[in-house]
This record gives structure tokens, sequence and C-alpha cells, in this order.
């Protein structure tokens, strides 16, 4: 006689929500920017990006990261297991991260220009020399140095440019998280002195509500005049 099997048919799995989805896909991606870092071959990387360069207003705000992989502890690297791009992430999930960057870091530097020095210098000339300054002060012997999409003519350690190097590498990833996060609340906290611009929600950038009220009232001290975008070279701005 045959016996029938005892074994209990296996439970189905339940297929992840989508927020668990997300969740994992973000922790690939911040997996593969630790990889870029440690394919480097060095135990410290520091990485520099910036801060509202496209913008109609505001600073702009270069940061630089070290991490120093040798002391880089198991709770860090969960901690910044969200770590991305920070223009993909929300201005909450950024102000979250931002604590966790700091945390790690084994050195961050932050250098912001002003406006008028923008109009002075240029923007270009200006993003180049404040990337080069955060990175000359986070830099170390021997760590392997990265820059966004440019690379910075007189800086004083050599050092890479990495295209989408916020999407490619930890360590400009964190700097990127850092710059956002710093030049965002300057330009909230100066919101309620400009309420007519909408700093709080537009930090600056082009946006048509923003676009609008530059032409209803005027630029503010805060206005860049150098910047020669489409929407400046529409607003006739002097």
């Amino acid at each position: 006689m045959t016996r029938a099997s005892s074994t209990a048919p296996a439970a189905p799995t339940e297929a992840p929500t989508p927020t668990e989805r997300r969740a994992r896909a973000r922790r690939r991606r911040a997996a593969s920017l630790f990889r870029f870092d440690r394919s480097l071959g060095s135990r410290f990387v520091a990485g520099a990006d910036e801060a509202g360069r496209g913008s109609l207003a505001g600073p702009l705000v270069a940061a630089a990261v070290l991490i120093d992989y040798a002391s880089l502890g198991l709770r860090d690297r969960r901690s910044l297991s969200d770590l991305d791009d920070s223009k993909v992430r929300s201005p909450e999930e950024r102000e979250q991260l931002y604590p966790r960057v700091i945390r790690a870091a084994a050195r961050v530097s932050v250098t912001v220009r002003c406006v008028r020095g923008i109009d002075a210098r240029g923007l270009h000339v200006t993003n180049l020399a404040a990337l080069g300054r955060s990175l000359e002060r986070v830099a170390v012997p021997g760590a392997a140095c990265l820059v966004d999409g440019f690379s910075v003519p007189g800086c004083s350690v050599d050092h890479r440019a990495v295209i989408d190097g916020d999407a490619t590498s930890a360590a400009i990833a964190a700097a990127s998280v850092v710059a956002k996060v710093t030049r965002d609340r300057y330009m909230t906290s100066v919101d309620p002195a400009y309420p007519e611009f909408g700093f709080a929600g537009n930090v600056g950038y082009s946006t048509p509500e923003h676009r609008a009220a530059i032409i209803e009232h005027g630029p503010s001290a805060l206005h860049r005049r150098s910047f020669q975008s489409i929407a400046y070279s529409q607003l006739e701005l002097g």
C-alpha cells in the first residue's frame, strides 16, 4: 500500500510590495556606489559635488566628503544603504541622510559662494574654484579624489572627473547630499525675507511661479544677473 506523503506543501511566498521593491533597488544602487569606490584601491576616497549651479537665485554650495574605508563600520554602511544621487531623493530623505553622512565621514568640507561673487567671477569659474577648495580641505595623502563631472584646473590634489559621479561614487553621492541639504536649508531660511519668490518651495530654481514673480516684482538681492539661461533671456533682466 502506498503511503501518502506527510510533507506539507510549501506556503506560497508573498510577492514584495512596491515599497519593498523600491527599498531593495535603493540598497542595490548604494552597494554599487561603494563597490565603485572600493575598486579604486585606496583606503581613503574623497568626493566633491555642488548644488545650485543651475539656479536663478541663491548661493552656489560645493561640498567634499572623505570616506575612510578601513574604519567604515557595518553600522555606517547600513545607515548609508539609501545613499544615491541626491537629485532623486526627496527633501525629507536628504535630511535623513545628512546626519548619517556626517557621522560616517572621516572629513567634510563645505564652500559657499555668494550671488555677487558668482556675478563678478562667472558661474563656471566660481563653481570650479569652490569644488577644488572643498576637495583640498578633505584630501589626505594617498586618497583617491573624485569630482562630479569636472576636472578642476589649479587644484592642488590629483583628482579624477567622474561623469554622473553622484550616481556612481559613494563619496560623491555623500558630498551631493551635504551640498544640497546645506543650500536648501539656507534658501528655506531666507524665504520669510522674500515671500513673493517662494524660495522655500523652489530653492531658487526656475519654475513658472518663480519666473512670474520675477516679472512682477523684479529680481531680488539674491537673484543672479550673470546667469545666461533661457529663463533670464526671456525675462530681460538687467
